[in-house]
Protein backbone atom coordinates (compact mmCIF):
# COMPACT_ATOMS: atom_id res chain seq x y z
CA UNK A 1 0.00 0.00 0.00
CA UNK A 2 1.31 3.21 -1.01
CA UNK A 3 1.62 5.36 2.31
CA UNK A 4 2.31 9.24 0.66
CA UNK A 5 -0.81 11.08 0.62
CA UNK A 6 -2.81 7.91 1.43
CA UNK A 7 -6.19 9.03 2.56
CA UNK A 8 -6.76 6.57 5.05
CA UNK A 9 -3.63 6.78 6.09
CA UNK A 10 -3.46 9.95 6.87
CA UNK A 11 -6.77 10.17 8.60
CA UNK A 12 -5.65 7.41 10.84
CA UNK A 13 -2.40 9.53 11.34
CA UNK A 14 -5.03 12.58 12.23
CA UNK A 15 -6.94 10.29 14.97
CA UNK A 16 -4.21 10.44 17.19
CA UNK A 17 -4.50 13.81 17.34
CA UNK A 18 -7.82 13.02 18.49
CA UNK A 19 -6.79 11.01 20.66
CA UNK A 20 -4.37 12.90 22.92
CA UNK A 21 -5.71 16.27 22.41
CA UNK A 22 -8.89 15.51 25.18
CA UNK A 23 -5.51 15.20 27.70
CA UNK A 24 -4.26 18.70 26.44
CA UNK A 25 -7.67 20.24 26.90
CA UNK A 26 -9.21 18.60 30.23
CA UNK A 27 -6.25 17.95 31.88
CA UNK A 28 -3.75 21.08 31.13
CA UNK A 29 -6.33 23.58 29.80
CA UNK A 30 -9.40 23.56 31.56
CA UNK A 31 -10.91 21.30 34.81
CA UNK A 32 -7.49 19.68 36.25
CA UNK A 33 -6.20 23.83 36.47
CA UNK A 34 -9.47 24.60 38.21
CA UNK A 35 -9.79 21.73 40.10
CA UNK A 36 -6.26 21.61 41.42
CA UNK A 37 -6.27 25.60 42.36
CA UNK A 38 -9.74 24.84 43.76
CA UNK A 39 -8.72 22.29 46.03
CA UNK A 40 -5.45 23.47 47.15
CA UNK A 41 -6.38 26.78 48.11
CA UNK A 42 -7.32 26.72 51.99
CA UNK A 43 -8.25 29.40 54.10
CA UNK A 44 -5.63 27.89 56.58
CA UNK A 45 -2.29 28.21 54.17
CA UNK A 46 -3.72 30.14 51.32
CA UNK A 47 -2.09 29.03 47.85
CA UNK A 48 0.80 27.77 50.11
CA UNK A 49 1.07 23.94 49.69
CA UNK A 50 3.28 21.12 51.03
CA UNK A 51 4.61 18.57 48.60
CA UNK A 52 6.95 15.99 50.50
CA UNK A 53 7.95 18.64 52.98
CA UNK A 54 8.33 21.37 50.93
CA UNK A 55 6.05 24.78 50.37
CA UNK A 56 5.57 26.25 47.57
CA UNK A 57 3.18 28.00 45.74
CA UNK A 58 0.30 25.88 44.49
CA UNK A 59 0.09 27.23 41.00
CA UNK A 60 4.25 27.18 40.93
CA UNK A 61 4.41 23.62 41.92
CA UNK A 62 2.38 22.16 39.17
CA UNK A 63 4.65 24.46 36.58
CA UNK A 64 7.80 22.84 38.33
CA UNK A 65 6.57 19.41 37.63
CA UNK A 66 5.81 20.38 34.14
CA UNK A 67 8.92 21.64 33.91
CA UNK A 68 10.86 18.74 34.57
CA UNK A 69 8.46 15.78 33.14
CA UNK A 70 9.58 17.66 29.80
CA UNK A 71 13.42 17.66 31.19
CA UNK A 72 13.31 13.95 31.45
CA UNK A 73 11.56 13.69 28.17
CA UNK A 74 14.24 16.07 26.70
CA UNK A 75 16.79 13.60 28.06
CA UNK A 76 14.84 10.70 27.08
CA UNK A 77 13.60 11.07 23.97
CA UNK A 78 17.21 10.70 22.00
CA UNK A 79 17.62 7.40 23.54
CA UNK A 80 14.14 6.31 22.19
CA UNK A 81 14.29 7.82 18.83
CA UNK A 82 17.38 5.96 18.35
CA UNK A 83 15.91 2.57 19.49
CA UNK A 84 13.22 3.30 17.26
CA UNK A 85 15.15 4.07 13.97
CA UNK A 86 17.67 0.95 14.26
CA UNK A 87 14.45 -1.62 15.29
CA UNK A 88 12.41 0.18 12.86
CA UNK A 89 9.61 -0.01 15.79
CA UNK A 90 8.68 3.99 16.66
CA UNK A 91 4.96 2.59 16.41
CA UNK A 92 5.56 0.59 19.44
CA UNK A 93 6.92 3.42 21.43
CA UNK A 94 3.30 5.10 20.53
CA UNK A 95 2.17 2.92 22.37
CA UNK A 96 4.16 2.30 25.29
CA UNK A 97 3.74 6.61 25.70
CA UNK A 98 0.01 6.46 24.99
CA UNK A 99 -0.44 3.70 27.46
CA UNK A 100 2.08 5.47 30.06
CA UNK A 101 -0.34 8.70 29.70
CA UNK A 102 -3.84 7.28 29.49
CA UNK A 103 -3.13 5.15 32.75
CA UNK A 104 -1.39 7.84 34.45
CA UNK A 105 -4.67 10.50 33.89
CA UNK A 106 -6.86 7.49 35.06
CA UNK A 107 -4.81 8.01 38.27
CA UNK A 108 -5.70 11.16 38.74
CA UNK A 109 -9.28 10.05 39.67
CA UNK A 110 -7.49 9.47 42.79
CA UNK A 111 -5.91 12.90 43.33
CA UNK A 112 -7.31 14.85 46.06
CA UNK A 113 -5.44 17.43 48.71
CA UNK A 114 -4.73 14.41 51.14
CA UNK A 115 -3.14 12.61 47.66
CA UNK A 116 -1.08 15.51 46.66
CA UNK A 117 2.14 13.65 45.67
CA UNK A 118 0.43 11.23 44.26
CA UNK A 119 -1.60 13.47 42.22
CA UNK A 120 1.59 15.68 40.92
CA UNK A 121 2.94 12.31 40.13
CA UNK A 122 0.72 11.27 37.74
CA UNK A 123 0.20 14.73 36.74
CA UNK A 124 3.89 14.24 35.71
CA UNK A 125 4.05 11.30 34.21
CA UNK A 126 0.92 12.12 31.71
CA UNK A 127 2.29 14.89 30.56
CA UNK A 128 5.06 12.69 29.51
CA UNK A 129 3.11 10.29 27.88
CA UNK A 130 1.36 12.69 25.56
CA UNK A 131 5.32 14.11 25.40
CA UNK A 132 6.94 11.11 23.76
CA UNK A 133 3.27 9.86 21.74
CA UNK A 134 3.45 13.51 20.29
CA UNK A 135 7.41 13.17 18.88
CA UNK A 136 6.53 9.33 17.10
CA UNK A 137 3.94 10.89 16.22
CA UNK A 138 5.14 13.70 14.46
CA UNK A 139 7.99 11.49 12.84
CA UNK A 140 5.26 10.43 10.31
CA UNK A 141 4.67 13.28 8.76
CA UNK A 142 7.02 12.91 5.76
CA UNK A 143 6.79 9.64 5.62
CA UNK A 144 3.20 10.09 4.83
CA UNK A 145 3.00 13.29 3.13
CA UNK A 146 4.94 14.47 0.40
CA UNK A 147 6.20 18.22 1.36
CA UNK A 148 3.32 20.13 -0.94
CA UNK A 149 0.84 18.15 1.20
CA UNK A 150 2.33 18.64 4.24
CA UNK A 151 1.14 21.78 5.73
CA UNK A 152 -2.18 20.76 4.56
CA UNK A 153 -2.00 17.42 6.57
CA UNK A 154 -0.40 18.72 9.57
CA UNK A 155 -3.56 21.42 9.64
CA UNK A 156 -5.49 18.31 9.52
CA UNK A 157 -4.04 16.55 12.68
CA UNK A 158 -4.51 19.68 14.89
CA UNK A 159 -7.89 20.18 13.35
CA UNK A 160 -9.02 16.37 14.25
CA UNK A 161 -7.01 17.19 17.82
CA UNK A 162 -9.31 20.40 18.46
CA UNK A 163 -12.57 18.59 17.30
CA UNK A 164 -12.36 15.23 19.44
CA UNK A 165 -11.19 16.91 22.13
CA UNK A 166 -13.78 19.10 22.58
CA UNK A 167 -16.53 16.61 22.10
CA UNK A 168 -14.83 14.98 25.05
CA UNK A 169 -14.28 18.03 26.93
CA UNK A 170 -18.45 18.91 26.30
CA UNK A 171 -19.08 15.31 27.99
CA UNK A 172 -16.96 16.50 31.21
CA UNK A 173 -18.76 20.01 30.90
CA UNK A 174 -22.02 18.40 31.82
CA UNK A 175 -20.84 16.23 34.76
CA UNK A 176 -18.91 19.37 36.22
CA UNK A 177 -21.33 21.99 36.06
CA UNK A 178 -24.75 19.76 36.44
CA UNK A 179 -23.93 16.97 38.53
CA UNK A 180 -27.44 17.24 40.29
CA UNK A 181 -28.36 15.63 37.40
CA UNK A 182 -26.72 12.34 38.02
CA UNK A 183 -27.59 12.15 41.62
CA UNK A 184 -23.74 13.09 42.26
CA UNK A 185 -23.16 14.92 46.01
CA UNK A 186 -19.46 14.32 46.06
CA UNK A 187 -18.37 17.54 43.61
CA UNK A 188 -14.92 16.65 43.67
CA UNK A 189 -16.30 13.07 41.87
CA UNK A 190 -17.24 15.25 38.36
CA UNK A 191 -13.54 16.32 37.68
CA UNK A 192 -11.99 13.41 38.84
CA UNK A 193 -14.35 11.57 36.39
CA UNK A 194 -13.51 13.53 33.79
CA UNK A 195 -9.40 12.63 34.12
CA UNK A 196 -10.28 9.14 34.36
CA UNK A 197 -12.96 9.73 30.58
CA UNK A 198 -9.55 11.63 29.03
CA UNK A 199 -7.61 7.87 29.99
CA UNK A 200 -9.93 6.24 28.20
CA UNK A 201 -10.50 8.18 25.19
CA UNK A 202 -6.92 8.57 24.80
CA UNK A 203 -6.03 4.90 24.63
CA UNK A 204 -9.16 3.78 22.93
CA UNK A 205 -9.21 6.33 20.36
CA UNK A 206 -5.16 5.79 19.50
CA UNK A 207 -6.09 2.06 18.26
CA UNK A 208 -7.44 4.05 15.05
CA UNK A 209 -3.86 5.51 14.41
CA UNK A 210 -2.16 2.47 15.58
CA UNK A 211 -3.92 -0.07 12.94
CA UNK A 212 -3.11 1.07 10.29
CA UNK A 213 0.49 3.54 10.56
CA UNK A 214 3.58 1.37 9.82
CA UNK A 215 5.59 -0.10 11.93
CA UNK A 216 8.45 2.06 11.08
CA UNK A 217 11.80 1.46 8.99
CA UNK A 218 14.75 -0.41 10.03
CA UNK A 219 17.96 1.73 9.72
CA UNK A 220 20.88 -1.18 11.23
CA UNK A 221 23.51 0.18 9.13
CA UNK A 222 23.11 4.09 10.13
CA UNK A 223 23.17 3.31 13.86
CA UNK A 224 24.68 0.94 15.91
CA UNK A 225 23.52 -1.09 18.83
CA UNK A 226 24.84 1.12 22.03
CA UNK A 227 21.45 2.93 22.00
CA UNK A 228 22.13 5.08 25.15
CA UNK A 229 25.61 6.82 23.66
CA UNK A 230 24.11 6.74 19.99
CA UNK A 231 21.07 8.36 21.21
CA UNK A 232 22.73 11.53 21.69
CA UNK A 233 24.87 10.85 19.05
CA UNK A 234 21.95 11.03 16.85
CA UNK A 235 21.15 14.48 18.09
CA UNK A 236 25.13 15.69 17.55
CA UNK A 237 24.85 13.69 14.10
CA UNK A 238 21.62 15.76 13.25
CA UNK A 239 22.99 18.90 14.22
CA UNK A 240 26.06 18.38 12.34
CA UNK A 241 23.58 18.27 9.17
CA UNK A 242 21.47 21.07 10.04
CA UNK A 243 24.42 23.28 9.86
CA UNK A 244 24.64 22.58 6.33
CA UNK A 245 20.94 23.15 6.00
CA UNK A 246 20.98 27.25 6.90
CA UNK A 247 17.49 27.69 6.55
CA UNK A 248 16.29 25.00 8.90
CA UNK A 249 18.80 26.10 11.52
CA UNK A 250 17.78 29.25 11.82
CA UNK A 251 14.20 28.40 11.88
CA UNK A 252 15.21 26.16 15.01
CA UNK A 253 16.53 28.43 16.62
CA UNK A 254 13.20 31.27 15.94
CA UNK A 255 11.38 28.32 17.00
CA UNK A 256 12.89 27.62 20.15
CA UNK A 257 12.94 31.23 21.82
CA UNK A 258 8.72 31.49 20.46
CA UNK A 259 8.23 28.04 21.99
CA UNK A 260 8.99 29.60 25.46
CA UNK A 261 6.22 31.80 24.94
CA UNK A 262 3.54 29.58 23.18
CA UNK A 263 3.81 26.69 25.25
CA UNK A 264 4.01 28.02 28.50
CA UNK A 265 0.81 30.39 28.03
CA UNK A 266 -0.77 27.21 26.66
CA UNK A 267 0.22 25.28 29.84
CA UNK A 268 -0.33 27.96 32.22
CA UNK A 269 -3.39 30.14 31.11
CA UNK A 270 -5.62 28.33 33.00
CA UNK A 271 -3.94 28.97 36.04
CA UNK A 272 -4.29 32.29 35.12
CA UNK A 273 -7.83 32.67 34.15
CA UNK A 274 -8.32 30.84 37.76
CA UNK A 275 -6.32 32.32 40.47
CA UNK A 276 -5.66 36.09 39.13
CA UNK A 277 -9.04 36.54 37.41
CA UNK A 278 -11.53 33.84 39.79
CA UNK A 279 -13.36 32.76 36.57
CA UNK A 280 -14.17 29.67 37.81
CA UNK A 281 -14.76 26.08 36.52
CA UNK A 282 -17.39 26.94 34.60
CA UNK A 283 -16.22 30.04 32.46
CA UNK A 284 -12.67 28.79 32.11
CA UNK A 285 -14.02 25.62 30.75
CA UNK A 286 -16.35 28.12 28.69
CA UNK A 287 -12.92 30.37 27.47
CA UNK A 288 -11.22 27.54 26.38
CA UNK A 289 -13.87 25.44 24.57
CA UNK A 290 -14.08 29.07 22.71
CA UNK A 291 -10.10 28.79 21.86
CA UNK A 292 -10.51 24.98 20.85
CA UNK A 293 -13.03 26.15 18.13
CA UNK A 294 -11.57 29.09 17.38
CA UNK A 295 -8.37 27.42 16.45
CA UNK A 296 -9.52 24.79 14.54
CA UNK A 297 -10.39 28.27 12.12
CA UNK A 298 -6.66 28.90 12.85
CA UNK A 299 -5.14 26.20 11.89
CA UNK A 300 -6.40 25.84 8.23
CA UNK A 301 -6.54 29.62 7.87
CA UNK A 302 -2.42 29.95 8.58
CA UNK A 303 -2.42 26.96 6.39
CA UNK A 304 -3.85 28.56 3.45
CA UNK A 305 -2.30 31.88 4.06
CA UNK A 306 1.33 29.86 4.01
CA UNK A 307 0.44 28.56 0.56
CA UNK A 308 0.37 32.44 -0.65
CA UNK A 309 2.64 34.45 0.76
CA UNK A 310 5.11 31.60 2.39
CA UNK A 311 5.35 29.90 6.01
CA UNK A 312 8.22 32.35 7.40
CA UNK A 313 5.94 35.74 6.65
CA UNK A 314 2.77 34.32 8.04
CA UNK A 315 5.09 32.78 11.39
CA UNK A 316 6.45 36.44 11.57
CA UNK A 317 2.99 37.76 11.60
CA UNK A 318 1.30 35.53 14.30
CA UNK A 319 4.71 36.03 16.76
CA UNK A 320 3.91 39.57 16.79
CA UNK A 321 0.58 38.93 17.52
CA UNK A 322 1.34 36.62 20.13
CA UNK A 323 4.09 39.57 21.84
CA UNK A 324 1.01 42.05 22.05
CA UNK A 325 -1.11 39.24 23.49
CA UNK A 326 1.37 38.95 26.44
CA UNK A 327 1.42 42.83 26.86
CA UNK A 328 -2.61 42.91 27.00
CA UNK A 329 -2.71 39.93 28.96
CA UNK A 330 -0.49 42.19 32.09
CA UNK A 331 -3.14 44.74 31.89
CA UNK A 332 -6.76 42.61 31.32
CA UNK A 333 -8.80 43.13 34.48
CA UNK A 334 -12.16 41.27 34.03
CA UNK A 335 -13.23 38.67 32.50
CA UNK A 336 -14.39 39.65 29.26
CA UNK A 337 -11.06 40.82 28.38
CA UNK A 338 -9.83 38.15 29.20
CA UNK A 339 -12.79 36.14 26.82
CA UNK A 340 -11.15 38.91 23.81
CA UNK A 341 -7.78 37.91 24.94
CA UNK A 342 -8.68 34.13 24.43
CA UNK A 343 -10.19 34.30 21.00
CA UNK A 344 -6.95 36.17 19.58
CA UNK A 345 -4.92 33.45 21.39
CA UNK A 346 -7.30 30.78 20.12
CA UNK A 347 -6.65 31.90 16.43
CA UNK A 348 -3.20 32.00 16.58
CA UNK A 349 -2.35 28.92 19.07
CA UNK A 350 -3.77 26.30 16.49
CA UNK A 351 -1.87 27.96 13.47
CA UNK A 352 1.83 28.76 14.53
CA UNK A 353 1.64 24.92 15.93
CA UNK A 354 0.59 23.73 12.55
CA UNK A 355 2.99 25.94 10.85
CA UNK A 356 5.51 25.39 12.76
CA UNK A 357 5.33 21.42 12.25
CA UNK A 358 4.85 21.32 8.59
CA UNK A 359 7.43 23.78 8.10
CA UNK A 360 10.02 21.40 9.68
CA UNK A 361 8.59 18.74 8.07
CA UNK A 362 8.65 20.08 4.35
CA UNK A 363 12.39 21.26 4.32
CA UNK A 364 13.43 18.16 5.71
CA UNK A 365 16.22 16.23 3.21
CA UNK A 366 14.39 14.15 0.45
CA UNK A 367 13.99 10.73 1.77
CA UNK A 368 15.59 10.73 5.13
CA UNK A 369 15.51 7.35 6.51
CA UNK A 370 15.97 8.23 10.39
CA UNK A 371 13.00 10.65 10.51
CA UNK A 372 12.63 9.96 14.17
CA UNK A 373 15.94 11.49 14.94
CA UNK A 374 15.41 14.81 12.94
CA UNK A 375 12.07 14.68 14.99
CA UNK A 376 13.36 13.43 18.18
CA UNK A 377 15.79 16.97 17.54
CA UNK A 378 12.65 19.33 16.51
CA UNK A 379 10.64 17.72 19.95
CA UNK A 380 13.75 18.50 22.14
CA UNK A 381 14.22 21.97 20.74
CA UNK A 382 10.51 22.77 21.65
CA UNK A 383 10.55 20.86 25.29
CA UNK A 384 13.96 22.44 26.28
CA UNK A 385 12.40 26.17 25.74
CA UNK A 386 9.00 24.54 27.74
CA UNK A 387 11.34 23.60 30.07
CA UNK A 388 12.76 26.75 30.57
CA UNK A 389 9.48 28.69 29.66
CA UNK A 390 7.72 27.19 32.42
CA UNK A 391 10.30 27.26 35.23
CA UNK A 392 10.75 30.76 34.60
CA UNK A 393 6.81 31.53 35.06
CA UNK A 394 6.87 29.74 37.88
CA UNK A 395 10.33 30.82 39.81
CA UNK A 396 9.25 35.00 38.72
CA UNK A 397 5.78 34.13 40.31
CA UNK A 398 7.11 33.32 43.38
CA UNK A 399 9.81 35.33 43.85
CA UNK A 400 7.21 38.56 42.65
CA UNK A 401 3.79 37.09 43.98
CA UNK A 402 2.05 37.70 40.45
CA UNK A 403 1.80 35.66 37.09
CA UNK A 404 1.52 38.80 35.46
CA UNK A 405 5.03 39.39 35.79
CA UNK A 406 6.09 36.32 34.82
CA UNK A 407 3.62 36.92 31.46
CA UNK A 408 5.90 40.08 30.57
CA UNK A 409 8.54 37.62 30.76
CA UNK A 410 7.02 35.42 28.28
CA UNK A 411 6.92 38.26 25.28
CA UNK A 412 10.76 39.12 25.44
CA UNK A 413 10.74 35.52 24.54
CA UNK A 414 9.01 35.82 21.55
CA UNK A 415 10.56 39.18 20.55
CA UNK A 416 13.82 37.07 20.60
CA UNK A 417 12.32 34.38 18.35
CA UNK A 418 10.37 37.32 16.06
CA UNK A 419 13.95 38.80 15.25
CA UNK A 420 15.54 35.54 13.91
CA UNK A 421 12.21 34.91 11.83
CA UNK A 422 13.05 37.87 10.03
CA UNK A 423 16.80 37.59 9.61
CA UNK A 424 15.25 34.23 8.26
CA UNK A 425 12.75 35.69 5.50
CA UNK A 426 15.73 37.22 3.75
CA UNK A 427 16.67 33.42 3.17
CA UNK A 428 13.88 31.14 2.81
CA UNK A 429 12.98 31.63 -1.08
CA UNK A 430 16.53 30.98 -2.86
CA UNK A 431 17.26 27.74 0.32
CA UNK A 432 13.81 26.43 0.14
CA UNK A 433 14.58 24.05 -3.18
CA UNK A 434 18.61 23.68 -1.62
CA UNK A 435 17.31 22.51 1.99
CA UNK A 436 14.76 20.42 0.78
CA UNK A 437 17.63 18.43 -1.22
CA UNK A 438 20.21 18.42 0.94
Amino acid sequence: MELKNNKKVIRSWAFFDWANSAYNLVITSTIFPAYYTIITTTKEHGDQVTFFGRTFTNTALSNYALSIAYLIMVILLPILSSMADYRGNKKLFMKLFTYMGGLACIGLYFFKLETLEIGIICFAIAAMGYVGGVMFNNSYLPEIATPDQQDRVSAKGYAFGYIGSVLLQLVCFVFVLKPELFGITDLSFPPRLSFLLVGLWWIGFAQISFKRLPAGSPNYKAINKNVIHNGFQELIKVWKQLKHMKFLKKFLLAFFFYSMGVQTIMLAAAGFGEKTLQLGTAKLIAVILIIQLVAIAGAVLMSNFAKKIGNIKVLIFVVIIWIAACFCAYFISNEYQFYGLAAIVGLIMGGIQSLSRSTYSKYLPADTPDTASFFSFYDVTEKMAIVIGLFSFAFIEEATGSMRNSIIALASFFVIGLVFLLLLKKIEPKLAKADSHS
